[in-house]
C-alpha cells in the first residue's frame, strides 16, 4: 500500500511539474530560512557576546567622584579619591566581591626596545586584575604575581599589539624594553582576544606592571580606578551597595549618593546584549517560519488540484469498500512526501551554506554559524505542523465526497 501511495503521488506531481516544484521550493525555501537564519543569528550572537566578554565577565570598574549631596554637616562638592589602602579595605570587608585590584594609568609613555619605539599606555595592577579582565598569557609567559608585587620588580606583561609593535616577530619574554627609560624585563604577552568594550583604551596596546613598581615610578597617592568581581550567583548591585557604604563610611558621604563614586556595571551591558539577540533570533526564526507557512499554503492548493483531478478516481475506490480512513491517510500521506522531500532538501542545502562559510574564515566577522539541534527539531515539528494542516483540509473533503457524486463529476 504505501508503495503504490508512493508511484500515484509521483505521477501527480508530474502531471503538476511546474506547480509541484514551486510548492516544494516553498517548503524548501522555508525550511532552509529557519535553519541559516538560526544559525547565522546564533552565530552572530555568540561572537558578541564573546568580542564583549573581552573586558571581562561579572566585573565593575569604579571611578573617583564628587559628591552631589550633603552629608552630616558636610557640603557637597567634596572630591572622593580612593586610594589603595581604601582598595584593601573593601577586599577585606565587602562579602560579595571576590576579586579586587586598583588600576593606575599613565598615558603616552615611550616605550623602546633595540630600534623600535613607541608611544603606549602604562597601567599598575595586582595579580587579580588578570583574572578579572581576561588578560590570558600566551604560551610561555605568565602574568604578574604578588612576589612581582611585594618586591617592586620591574617586570612588564604586555598586550599582543604593543608586543608586535616592539619586536615584531621576535620572541618578547626575557626581553629588557624600556619604559619611560627605565629597564623592564618582559614576564608575558596577552594571548589575542577580542574586545569591544574599553575605558582606557585596548588591552593589546596597554603594558601592565606591579601596582608598587608604577607608585615607585610616578609617585602616585590615588588609583585612577578600581575594578571589582562578583560571582555569577551574586548580583552586582549587591556588591556596588557594599562599595559605597565602605566607603560612604570611611569619606562621610551619603552611600545612596552615586556622583560620589561613579561605577560602570558591564552586567548590565551583557543582560542588555542577550535580550537584544534574543529578540533578533526570535524575529529571525518568525521571518523563516511565516516563509514556511507560506510553503504550506501552497501544498494545500496544490493538494487541492491533486482532488480535483482524483475525484472519479475516489469515487470509485469509495465504491468499492475503500473506507474514509484509508482515503484521509493517503491524501496526509502525500502531504508529509511533498513537505518532507522539500524540508529534507532545505536543510541539507542550508546545512551545506553553513559549513561552506564557517570554512571561510569569517568567525572575526559573523562568529561560527553552526545548525544547532534546536534548529533542526524546530524545523521538523514546524514541518509535521504545516504539513498537517496543509493536508488535514483536502484529505476531510475528499473522505467526505460521496461515491455516486464523485462519479457523476466527471
Amino acid at each position: 500500500m504505501p508503495f503504490q501511495i508512493i508511484k500515484q503521488f509521483f505521477n501527480d506531481m508530474r502531471r503538476q511539474k511546474l506547480r509541484s516544484m514551486l510548492t516544494m521550493f516553498g517548503i524548501f525555501w522555508g525550511t532552509c530560512s529557519i535553519v541559516l537564519l538560526f544559525a547565522f543569528g546564533t552565530g552572530i550572537t555568540e561572537a558578541q557576546i564573546k568580542s564583549q566578554k573581552g573586558i571581562g565577565e561579572n566585573i565593575a570598574i569604579v571611578w573617583p567622584g564628587i559628591t552631589a549631596r550633603e552629608f552630616k554637616g558636610l557640603p557637597r562638592g567634596r572630591r572622593i579619591r580612593p586610594t589603595e589602602d581604601d582598595i584593601r579595605l573593601i577586599k577585606q570587608k565587602a562579602q560579595s566581591i571576590t576579586h579586587i585590584s586598583p588600576e593606575y594609568s599613565r598615558w603616552n609613555v615611550k616605550m623602546k626596545y633595540s630600534r623600535n619605539e613607541t608611544i603606549r599606555n602604562v597601567v599598575g595592577i595586582w595579580p587579580e586584575f588578570g583574572l578579572m579582565r581576561n588578560l590570558i598569557p600566551d604560551y610561555g609567559s605568565r602574568f604578574i604575581n604578588n612576589l612581582d608585587l611585594s618586591k617592586k620588580r620591574r617586570v612588564a606583561f604586555i598586550g599582543n599589539i604593543l608586543k608586535e609593535d616592539l619586536f615584531h616577530e621576535e620572541g618578547a619574554v626575557g626581553k629588557t624594553v624600556m619604559i619611560n627609560n627605565v629597564p623592564f624585563t618582559v614576564i608575558g604577552v596577552m594571548k589575542e582576544k577580542k574586545q569591544d568594550s574599553s575605558y582606557n583604551g585596548r588591552d593589546a596596546r596597554k603594558a601592565f606592571i606591579p601596582a608598587s613598581t608604577f607608585r615607585t615610578m610616578y609617585s602616585f597617592r590615588y588609583v585612577n580606578d578600581f575594578v571589582i568581581q562578583c560571582p555569577p550567583t551574586v548580583s552586582m548591585e549587591r556588591a556596588k551597595r557594599e562599595v559605597y557604604e565602605i566607603m560612604g563610611a570611611k569619606y562621610r558621604f551619603d552611600p545612596d549618593d552615586t556622583e560620589a563614586l561613579k561605577i560602570w556595571d558591564t552586567t548590565r551591558g551583557f543582560a542588555f546584549l542577550r535580550n537584544f539577540f534574543l529578540a533578533f533570533n526570535t524575529f529571525l526564526v518568525g521571518i523563516g517560519v511565516a516563509t514556511l507557512i507560506t510553503g504550506g499554503i501552497g501544498v494545500t492548493n496544490i493538494m487541492n488540484v491533486v482532488l480535483e483531478e482524483r475525484t472519479k478516481e475516489i469515487g470509485i475506490k469509495m465504491a468499492l469498500g475503500a473506507r474514509k480512513s484509508a482515503i484521509l491517510s493517503q491524501f496526509l500521506f502525500e502531504t508529509m512526501l511533498i513537505t518532507g522531500i522539500g524540508g529534507i532538501l532545505g536543510f541539507l542545502f542550508a546545512w551545506g551554506v553553513v559549513s561552506g562559510v564557517g570554512m571561510m574564515g569569517f568567525e572575526d566577522y559573523i562568529g561560527v554559524p553552526r545548525v544547532s539541534l534546536f534548529s533542526g527539531v524546530l524545523a521538523i515539528v514546524l514541518l509535521g505542523i504545516i504539513g498537517t494542516l496543509a493536508g488535514i483540509f483536502p484529505a476531510r473533503r475528499a473522505s467526505n465526497l460521496q461515491p455516486v457524486q464523485a462519479m457523476k463529476l466527471f
